[in-house]
């Protein structure tokens, strides 16, 4: 397991947590941390997140890794369904899975109807299908947590991402509403937005460097590079019980460049 930088104490001991996109960047980190305070991880993702798994064990921690698209209905089942064969419930669903970091800047009316689809298939049906799969061992045990990853750029208006930051509309709409429908069976879904992090994928593509990262960072009250380490706390918080009375909300996490 990468060398986290907190001390961790066990707030989700005897949870069991979903994350999808769990095989790299942000969405390892988040399992990573999810883990180290005392979960049970469903490492999810299209990518093989073996290795993730087996260094959440080699540490002491519990982790299966389970090849899983979102966005197939059967795929997402069975995911759950190991899941509950291998730990007996179902605590927190962390809804990461998502197209972002390999996607082109580019004007609207130059993206293709097909690529328009592929990003709201993921990042929109794919939060969908798997808060449905999971909501029904959660009312069982009229408990869980579900927690939505969006984006600062829907508080923004960020040009050039058109299909990005409307799906990432779509996530806290999705949110809003699932909260109403959830809250009387214990169900708790909220969403945390990040800024652009510097993570290894956004690292990777060079359209997310230069002017860019930087216009980025100056517009932030904090100064400084996002870190997949500074979303982790909100992220914990979200999916342990000093939340338990917080539903519906979007938390903003990118240093204060948005404000609201």
């Amino acid at each position: 397991m990468t060398q986290l930088s907190k001390e961790y104490i066990g707030r989700l001991n005897g949870r069991v947590a979903i994350v999808t996109g769990a095989a790299q960047g942000i969405g390892a980190r988040y399992a990573q941390v999810l883990a180290a305070e005392g979960a049970a991880i469903v490492c999810a993702d299209v990518i093989d997140a073996t290795p993730i798994a087996s260094d959440i064990a080699a540490t002491g921690g519990k982790a299966i890794a389970v090849r899983t698209d979102v966005t197939s209905r059967e795929s997402v089942q069975a995911m759950v369904n190991k899941a509950l064969e291998a730990f007996g419930k179902i605590d927190i669903l962390v809804n990461n899975a998502g197209l972002f970091a390999n996607l082109a800047l580019k004007p609207f009316d130059e993206i293709s109807s097909e690529e328009w689809d592929k990003v709201m298939a993921v990042n929109v049906r794919g939060p969908f299908e798997c808060a449905k799969a999971v909501v029904p061992t959660m009312r069982r045990q009229q408990y869980g947590k579900i927690i939505n990853i969006a984006s600062g750029t829907v508080f923004k208006g960020v040009p050039m991402l058109l299909h990005y930051v409307s799906s990432k509309g779509a996530v806290v709409a999705l949110t809003r509403s699932l909260a109403r429908e959830l809250g009387d069976a214990g169900i708790r879904v909220n969403t945390l937005a990040p800024g652009l992090t510097a993570s290894e994928n956004t690292l990777a593509n060079p359209a997310w460097q230069g002017a860019v990262s930087a216009n980025n960072i100056a517009s932030r009250a904090i100064k400084r590079e996002l870190l997949p380490e500074d979303l982790c706390g909100t992220l914990v918080y979200l999916a342990s019980e000093e939340s338990d009375f917080v539903t519906g909300q979007v938390i903003v996490v990118d240093g204060g460049s948005v404000m609201h």
